[in-house]
């Protein structure tokens, strides 16, 4: 992150403030809904002869709104691309540049493929924290201290509900990302060991022909990378099964929402109208999805 921000310092200002807006701008069109059905929808349905004007005007500004969110959400996007592979190209340049001070006991005690793959895999997988991770964090952070603000001053009870449900996703990613953690490390390290291996199998080709090495070549390559495989492959088994687990968990919530604020509307607890229980709904959506976003990171 020094390396980030010694270089692109206004950029990543730039991106916060579109962070915001287009954090934002969603909780204000979620708001809204409210408004929108409460203020406009069901007074017209009890008008003979209903003046769509006022309404046409209301979703004028909401998509204003929307529009607002969408641009920022675009440039955030748009300079993260550049702050992203300027910093990769900036790290990789220090990283040939450091190489060559090395001396050649060090090339001779690490096998060149898996010093190749620190150039390639290792940093590669930055651009993805870089790009995503941390942007995503932050809009997300945003994101749920603005909303969940909203849902408690709109109904607490309803609020109880979510933080309850989002106690449970937070239980579950907890205990799948703890599982496949471990597996992605080893499946950087394996594949680190894999391509050193063939790059040393390549360069050495006339010795391994000469002294009819192919074989035993052949099996310890099979080794390594059957050990690639099954670490790949649990790391990618636990990772893929937890969104469709969030999901679902999601989909539970917005379900007990809508019945809890039905209930609560027709006893005529906490004031909760027809418009509210929809904002609300709309809401608990938007609060629990950069916690899954964040989890998925």
């Amino acid at each position: 992150m020094d390396e980030v921000f010694q270089h692109y310092l206004p950029h990543c200002i730039f991106v916060l403030v579109c962070i915001v807006v287009s954090a934002l701008a969603n909780v204000q069109a979620s708001l809204f809904l409210k408004t929108l059905i409460d203020d406009y929808i069901v007074p017209m349905t009890q008008q003979a002869t209903p003046d769509f004007g006022p309404l046409a005007a209301a979703l004028g500004r909401i998509g204003c709104v929307y529009a607002v969110g969408v641009l920022a959400a675009w440039l955030n996007s748009r300079i993260m691309v550049n702050v992203t592979q300027g910093t990769l190209r900036n790290l990789r340049t220090k990283l040939f540049t450091h190489m060559e001070s090395l001396p050649i006991r060090y090339f001779d005690q690490h096998p060149h493929g898996d010093i190749m793959s620190v150039y390639t895999n290792d940093v590669d997988t930055l651009r993805q924290m870089l790009s995503q991770s941390i942007p995503q964090l932050t809009s997300s952070a945003i994101t749920i201290v603005s909303v969940l603000t909203s849902m408690v001053l709109m109904s607490w009870q309803l609020t109880l509900v979510t933080l309850c449900m989002v106690a449970l996703m937070l239980f579950c990613t907890k205990k799948i990302t703890s599982m496949s953690g471990k597996y992605f490390i080893a499946q950087q390290k394996d594949l680190g060991k894999v391509n050193g291996y063939i790059e040393e199998m390549i360069n050495g080709q006339k010795v391994v022909k000469v002294f009819n090495h192919e074989r035993k070549c052949e099996e310890e390559f099979d080794v390594k990378n059957e050990q690639l495989k099954n670490n790949a492959t649990q790391a990618n088994k636990f990772a893929n099964i937890l969104m469709p687990i969030l999901m679902n968990l999601g989909n539970l919530q917005y379900v007990l929402i809508a019945i809890l604020g039905g209930a609560l509307a027709l006893g005529g607890v906490g004031g909760l109208t027809l418009g509210a229980i929809a904002s609300f709904m709309t809401l608990s959506k938007s609060f629990t999805q950069p916690i899954n976003q964040v989890s998925q990171q």
